[in-house]
C-alpha cells in the first residue's frame, strides 16, 4: 500500500491509521468526525448499506442492539457512521452497531461520511475498532489477526505494535485457531475463557482438548488447575518424543517465530501455512533472498 499517496486522499486525521505506531480509533474517529465540513455529512438510505466485508465480529449482542435502538428513536443516531462508496450503494468502515440498531429503531437513512479507502485499510479499520471497543469474542478476534497476516505484509510484531499488544499476546491468540471445532464454539459462545483456551491450545490431541474443555465448562475448573492436568496430559508425549532439553529450545523458538517448532532427529521443524507464512518466518530470522 502506498501510505504517502494515500494522505492526500484520505485526510491529515488518517494519517496515524496507516503508519507502524499504535493505533486509537475513538480518537481518530472523532478527528475524522471534526474535520469533515458539516455540509459532507449526508443521510444515506441504510437499505443501500452493507457491512464491512473484513469486520471480524460476527455475533452481536441484541439486547444492547435493542437499548443502542431505543436510544436512537429518542435522540437520534449521536455520530456519524464511515462508509465506502461502492459499485451498489455502499460498505461500512465504521459504525456497525449504529447502522445495525438504526434499522431496528425503523430508520430509512443514516447520517455518514463517506470516504474512500483499499481493503487493507477497510480490514485494519474494523479489526481496531472490534479490538478497542471490547467487542470480538477470542476466535473472531484471532482469526481478525490470522486474516491481515495472510492478507498484507505485517508481522505479528507490526499487529502487536499497532494495536497496542503484546508479540506474546499476538501469537497465544493465533494458537487458539488450532482449538478443535467444538471447543472454538465453546470459547465464542463464551461459556471457555481465552485463559482456559490457550491452556488447551498447547496440547495436540484434539480429542483430550475437547473432553477438558467440557470438563472446565461442567465442573468449573479454574485455569491452574487445567494447567496441571494439561501437564500431566502431556508429559509422557514430551518424554517420549523429545528430550526436554530440546522442549526448552521448542519453547523459545515458538515464541520468538509465532509457530509450533519440532526439534528431532538432529533437525529443526518449522511449519508455514502459506506463502505469506513463510515471508513472515524469514523476516523474524532477517533471513534475505538475493534478487528479490
Amino acid at each position: 500500500m502506498n501510505k504517502t499517496s494515500n494522505n492526500k486522499r484520505l485526510g491529515i486525521g488518517l494519517e496515524q491509521l496507516f503508519s507502524n505506531e499504535r493505533l486509537d480509533f475513538d480518537g481518530l474517529e472523532k478527528k475524522i468526525i471534526d474535520e469533515t465540513p458539516s455540509n459532507d455529512i449526508v443521510e444515506i438510505p441504510i437499505d443501500e448499506i452493507r457491512s464491512n466485508p473484513y469486520q471480524p465480529r460476527k455475533t452481536f449482542d441484541g439486547e444492547t442492539l435493542n437499548e443502542l435502538a431505543d436510544s436512537i428513536r429518542e435522540h437520534g443516531v449521536f455520530q456519524p457512521i464511515i462508509v465506502k462508496k461502492s459499485i451498489k450503494g455502499y460498505e461500512l468502515v465504521a459504525g456497525e452497531r449504529r447502522t445495525r440498531a438504526s434499522k431496528i429503531a425503523g430508520l430509512k437513512t443514516i447520517p455518514a461520511i463517506i470516504r474512500d479507502f483499499n481493503d487493507e485499510e477497510m480490514m485494519e479499520i474494523a479489526l481496531v475498532e472490534n479490538i478497542q471497543r471490547e467487542n470480538l469474542n477470542p476466535i473472531e478476534e484471532a482469526l481478525a489477526y490470522d486474516n491481515i497476516i495472510k492478507s498484507t505484509n505485517m508481522t505479528q510484531e507490526n499487529i502487536a505494535i499497532k494495536f497496542g499488544k503484546s508479540r506474546s499476546y499476538i501469537t497465544n491468540m493465533l494458537g487458539l485457531l488450532k482449538l478443535p471445532e467444538e471447543t472454538k464454539k465453546l470459547v465464542e459462545s463464551g461459556k471457555l475463557s481465552a485463559s482456559h483456551a490457550r491452556t488447551l491450545s498447547k496440547m495436540e490431541d484434539k480429542e483430550e482438548i475437547n473432553k477438558l474443555a467440557n470438563k472446565i465448562v461442567n465442573e468449573n475448573i479454574n485455569v491452574r488447575e487445567i494447567e496441571d492436568l494439561t501437564r500431566k496430559i502431556n508429559l509422557p508425549k514430551t518424554k517420549k518424543d523429545t528430550p526436554s532439553i530440546y522442549k526448552i529450545y521448542e519453547d523459545i523458538m515458538q515464541d520468538k517465530i509465532g509457530t509450533k517448532i519440532k526439534i528431532k532427529n538432529k533437525k529443526i521443524e518449522i511449519p508455514f501455512d502459506s506463502d505469506k507464512d513463510l515471508e513472515r518466518i524469514l523476516e523474524i530470522l532477517n533471513i534475505e533472498i538475493e534478487g528479490e
